[in-house]
């Protein structure tokens, strides 16, 4: 008898899954759900980049490959007739849906998920049964275990962590100067998808964003050259200004892997033993090297471990009691109603492109709404709804509990936002915006200097405990014109 098939969702579409030995002899099952898209809605680009990668694989693999399109994924597998082995999906509504499947006698076995370098099992048993943990110890002990950028048993270069010499102000010029990124060129799949999709549009399915060229990689010929591009043309300069933004420069240094990896195009551990041979070449300098490799085995493993350690209830963490609705303009994307020049090219770049880098994320859009006391869970879901590379596992950790303090300080050990000095220092948006980073009151006073202040008295109580943070009280305290910035804030509506 043939293995049963291998059933792949739209985000476990790299040949490290499919074409890993154990799976070589079975045949491939992919199933494109119009439900399922239209009940998630989201960007219009995350949409047609899911539906290519799809459709780019079931081509690329051919008679392999049993291509379903279909209302729903129970449709397609009740007809197919035979039971699937199916990878652990990506979000907990996903899993609960695969149990069930498997109850139904539709999926015969359910694998540890691939995407990842460490396992499920081994953080649970890193992790024992704590709630509070650090990155930081996280990072070093993947680094030890997977023996990336080590000397022995000694960092590389003398030190676990080179973001001293990652936090460079964007520089006195438009852009920075870099090879651009690798963009994919478009086929006949693209076209198809678009049609499709614009075909949903008329149904009455409602996307965010808006349609545009396809910029991230969907199939592993394609991820893999995005990621040679980086490592050879654009690693060198990406430490440096990794948090720095500029107006005419979405791209700057930045890698575009995201997508890739999270549709699971690459083995995150091929990508950081890639960056990790430049940095033993002298191709780039150890604090590039090392600031991209965190991002990889440190972070993106850190929250994807944590989504399902902390469980579907991480949702419901609201500490600072935070429950402004998200206003229309902001969930709309509507980037052209905003003033203040910063977010309004934060929010057109989610509109344009469902993607900033990680600065504009947190210390922009992320800042604003927790100066705003905006819903947290709300918050989590605009950013999974609204960004190309934000699947289920991407955005609670992050928002919730990185961005908004929601979680009461599982997650960071202080609140992340900032007046408009920093805004001023790290970006070119400041000096045309009609707001002036040095006021908080009057006119022209910056919503996120008058904003800052004014969550600093919201959560006086809390922010005077933490050592981190009890500075910014008592300068609050001095402020003269505090009650006057109160009242301003208070009714402001004009970002």
């Amino acid at each position: 008898m043939s293995p049963d098939p291998l059933w792949l969702f739209g985000d476990q579409l790299g040949r490290h899954i499919h074409s890993a030995p154990q799976h070589a002899d079975r045949e491939v099952v992919l199933v494109e759900s119009s439900a399922a898209i239209a009940r998630r809605g989201g960007h219009r680009q995350k949409a047609h980049l899911v539906l290519s990668g799809i459709r780019h694989l079931a081509a690329e693999l051919g008679d392999r490959a049993q291509f379903w399109q279909a209302s729903g994924y129970r449709d397609a597998l009740v007809e197919l007739g035979r039971p699937v082995v199916v990878h652990e999906p990506t979000s907990h509504a996903a899993a609960a849906f695969v149990a069930r499947l498997a109850a139904d006698g539709l999926v015969s076995e359910i694998l540890p998920n691939p995407s990842f370098a460490l396992s499920r099992k081994e953080f649970g048993e890193w992790a024992g049964d704590g709630t509070k943990f650090r990155m930081e110890n996280f990072y070093r002990d993947q680094r030890v275990r997977f023996d990336i950028l080590m000397d022995g048993d000694k960092p590389a270069g003398g030190s676990w962590n080179y973001d001293h010499d990652n936090r460079d102000a964007p520089p006195k010029r438009d852009t920075l100067g870099v090879d651009p990124p690798w963009l994919p060129t478009e086929d006949q799949i693209d076209e198809e998808v678009r049609a499709d999709l614009d075909a949903m549009v008329a149904d009455g399915v409602a996307f965010t964003g808006v349609d545009g060229p396809r910029l991230f990689a969907v199939t592993s010929d394609e991820a893999d050259e995005a990621l040679r591009t980086f490592i050879d043309q654009r690693l060198a300069t990406f430490g440096r200004w990794e948090d720095a933004m500029m107006d005419a420069d979405w791209a700057m240094s930045h890698s575009l892997l995201s997508v890739p990896l999270n549709l699971s195009l690459l083995d995150p551990l091929d990508v950081v033993h890639a960056a990790e041979a430049a940095v033993r070449d002298g191709s780039v300098d150890i604090s590039a090297g090392e600031g991209f490799i965190r991002q990889i085995i440190g972070w993106r493993e850190f929250i994807w471990h944590l989504y399902w350690h902390y469980g579907p209830e991480y949702m419901e963490n609201n500490s600072l009691d935070a429950h402004v609705p998200l206003p229309d303009w902001f969930r709309s994307l509507d980037a052209d109603a905003v003033t203040a020049r910063c977010l309004s090219e934060a929010l057109r770049g989610v509109r344009d492109r469902g993607w900033v880098h990680h600065i504009p994320r947190l210390m922009l859009l992320g800042s604003h709404a927790l100066q705003r006391g905006y819903d947290p869970a709300e918050l989590s879901e605009w950013f999974r709804a609204n960004f190309v590379d934000g699947f289920d596992w991407v955005m609670p950790v992050n928002v919730i509990g990185m961005s908004q303090h929601a979680d009461g300080g599982l997650m960071a050990t202080k609140p992340y936002t900032s007046g408009g000095a920093y805004i001023d220092k790290m970006s070119d948006h400041c000096k045309p915006c009609e707001f002036n980073p040095k006021k908080r009151v009057g006119d022209d006073a910056c919503p996120f200097t008058a904003g800052y202040w004014a969550f600093t008295h919201r959560h006086e109580e809390m922010l005077r405990k933490n050592n981190r943070t009890a500075r910014s009280v008592a300068t609050m305290n001095r402020l003269k014109d505090l009650d006057e910035l109160l009242e301003q804030e208070s009714v402001r509506e004009h970002f």
